[in-house]
C-alpha cells in the first residue's frame, strides 16, 4: 500500500475573507484516514487532463466539480455560432469521458468559495467538499474593460449558450432584413461588427463572411446576403498581434478578400442597441460580437491572493499557487511563465499540457513523495483560420499561410477534440461544408422575442403581469 500523506480535518469557524464559515454550510464528515483527496474545480482542458492523469491511481480519490455536465472544446465555438457545426459536436459529457476511472467522481455544482484554512471547497448551496490537494482550472470569462453594460449588446463567446445566442442573432438579423422595407434599417440589420482582432475575432469575422457569401447567398428573395457589411474592429495597429507582421498583413488581406472591412487603430467607445461607436462616430449594427478581452475567474479572490489586473493567479514552476500550499492553478486562471520569464498565453494547448503535467506530478508527489521537475511548455505553434482555404500558422521559425495552414489548423483541432466519435463527425461535417458550401446547423429552434427585439433596436417587451 503506498504511503498516504496526512490529511487535515475540517474545523468550524470563520474562513478567509470571501469564504463561507463552516457553521453556515452543510458539513461533510472527514474520516481520520483514507485515500488522499484531490478536488479539481473546472472540467476544461486543464481540469479534465489532470483528472485523467490521476485516474486509476490507488490511494487517490479525485472529485471533479463543474457547473456544467460537459467538457467543451472552446476553440470551435465560433463554428457553432456561425452554423457550421452543431453544439453537440464539440461537447462531451464529463461523466462519459471519465467513466473508466473508478477513483474519479464528478459533481455538477457551482463553486462560490474556498475555505483555505479548513481545506474545503464551498458550493453555492453551502455544501463543503473537503480536500487534501486542490486544483483550480476555472478558466476565464469576458472582460468589457469597465463597461459591463456592453455585454447585453455585444455577447462574447465562452459557452454553448453564448454560441447559441450569437447564432440566433446572426440568423435572425437576416430574417428581419428580409421583412424590412426601410433601407436604413435594412442596412443596420445586415451590418455585423466583431470587436477584437485576435484569433477569435478573425475567425468569427471570416466565418460570418462565409455564411453570408456562400451558405445564405441563394436563400433569400428580397435581400442579397452577399451585400452584408462585416466589420472587424481592433484598437491595436494590426490584427493577430501575437503573430509576425507578415502573417498579420496576409490575414488582413485575406479578410478583405472575403468582404470583411478591417478597422485597426479604432478603439470602441460605446456599444448600444443602435450599434458601435468608434472615433466619435456611430456605426449602426444589429449584431455585435465581443472578442476583445478576457478576465480570469474569481478564484484568486477565493484564495485571498494577489492577482494580476486580469485576475490571473501567480503560480510557481510546478503550478503551485504561491503562498497557498497544496493548491494548484492552471490554464487561463494561472499566471504561469515560460523558461524565458514571459507569461504563457491563454491557449487550449497550454492548458492541455499543464493538465497532463499536473496529473503526472501529483501522482508522483502523493504516492511516492517525488518532487516534480518544473513545467515546460512545448509550443505547437500559433494557429488561426481566416476562412475557406485560408489560415496562418507560426511555429518557432516556421510560418505557413493559405491552404496548407488551413489544413494544419483543422488537423490540430480535430486531434484535440475529446472522443473518437466527435472527431469523425466534425471531420465529415467540415468535408461536407467544404464540398457543398452549405452549413448544416442553421436551424432556429424557437423564436427568441428578446433577441429579435435587440436586433430591431428596440427594448424587449416587459413580461405580462402575473
Amino acid at each position: 500500500m503506498p504511503e498516504i500523506l496526512p490529511r487535515s480535518t475540517v474545523e468550524s469557524g470563520p474562513g478567509p475573507e470571501g469564504s463561507v464559515p463552516a457553521s453556515e454550510a452543510a458539513r461533510v464528515p472527514v474520516p481520520a484516514s483514507g485515500p488522499h483527496r484531490v478536488v479539481i474545480v473546472g472540467g476544461g482542458f486543464g481540469g479534465l487532463t489532470t483528472a485523467r492523469g490521476l485516474g486509476g491511481a490507488e490511494g487517490i480519490d479525485v472529485t471533479l466539480i463543474d457547473r456544467r455536465n460537459h467538457h467543451l472544446f472552446q476553440p470551435l465555438l465560433y463554428q457553432v455560432a456561425t452554423a457550421v457545426i452543431a453544439p453537440g459536436e464539440i461537447a462531451e459529457p464529463i461523466r462519459a469521458i471519465l467513466r473508466r476511472d473508478r477513483n474519479v467522481s464528478v459533481l455538477m455544482g457551482e463553486v462560490q468559495g474556498v475555505d483555505v484554512e479548513g481545506r474545503a471547497v464551498i458550493l453555492r448551496d453551502g455544501t463543503r467538499i473537503p480536500y487534501d490537494t486542490l486544483v483550480l482550472a476555472t478558466g476565464a470569462t469576458h472582460s468589457y474593460f469597465g463597461h459591463p453594460e456592453w455585454e447585453k449588446h455585444a455577447p462574447g463567446l465562452k459557452t454553448l449558450d453564448d454560441a447559441r445566442r450569437i447564432r440566433a442573432r446572426v440568423l435572425l438579423a437576416f430574417e428581419a432584413a428580409e421583412r424590412e422595407d426601410d433601407p436604413a434599417a435594412r442596412e443596420r440589420l445586415l451590418t455585423f461588427a466583431v470587436i477584437g482582432g485576435g484569433p477569435t475575432g478573425v475567425e468569427m469575422a471570416g466565418a460570418i463572411a462565409g455564411l453570408a457569401h456562400h451558405a445564405l447567398s441563394q436563400d433569400f428573395r428580397r435581400i442579397d446576403p452577399t451585400k452584408a457589411r462585416i466589420l472587424l474592429i481592433e484598437a491595436a495597429p494590426r490584427v493577430l498581434g501575437t503573430f509576425s507582421e507578415d502573417l498579420s498583413a496576409y490575414t488582413r488581406q485575406a479578410l478583405e478578400r472575403l468582404g470583411v472591412t478591417v478597422l485597426t487603430n479604432h478603439a470602441v467607445e460605446d456599444v448600444s442597441e443602435a450599434g458601435v461607436t468608434v472615433a466619435g462616430r456611430l456605426i449602426p449594427a444589429a449584431t455585435v460580437v465581443w472578442g476583445a478581452g478576457v478576465r480570469a475567474s474569481p478564484a484568486g479572490e477565493w484564495l485571498g491572493v494577489e492577482t494580476t489586473r486580469q485576475g490571473h493567479v501567480p503560480v510557481g514552476p510546478d503550478l503551485a499557487v504561491i503562498g497557498r500550499p497544496g493548491i494548484y492553478a492552471l490554464g487561463d486562471l494561472a499566471m504561469a511563465k515560460a523558461e524565458d520569464g514571459t507569461p504563457l498565453p491563454g491557449l487550449a494547448q497550454v492548458a492541455d499540457q499543464q493538465g497532463r503535467y499536473l496529473g503526472r506530478s501529483l501522482r508522483a508527489r502523493i504516492l511516492h513523495g517525488a518532487a516534480p521537475a518544473p513545467f515546460r511548455f512545448k509550443s505547437r505553434g500559433n494557429l488561426a483560420i481566416i476562412g475557406r482555404n485560408a489560415g496562418v500558422v507560426q511555429w518557432d521559425h516556421t510560418k505557413l499561410k493559405g491552404f496548407l495552414a488551413w489544413f494544419v489548423w483543422g488537423v490540430a483541432h480535430v486531434y484535440l477534440l475529446v472522443g473518437f466519435q466527435n472527431r469523425i463527425v466534425v471531420t465529415l461535417r467540415w468535408l461536407w461544408a467544404y464540398l457543398s458550401f452549405q452549413r448544416g446547423a442553421r436551424l432556429i429552434a424557437e423564436r427568441d422575442e428578446a433577441v429579435m427585439a435587440l436586433i430591431r433596436g428596440k427594448a424587449p417587451a416587459a413580461p405580462p403581469p402575473p
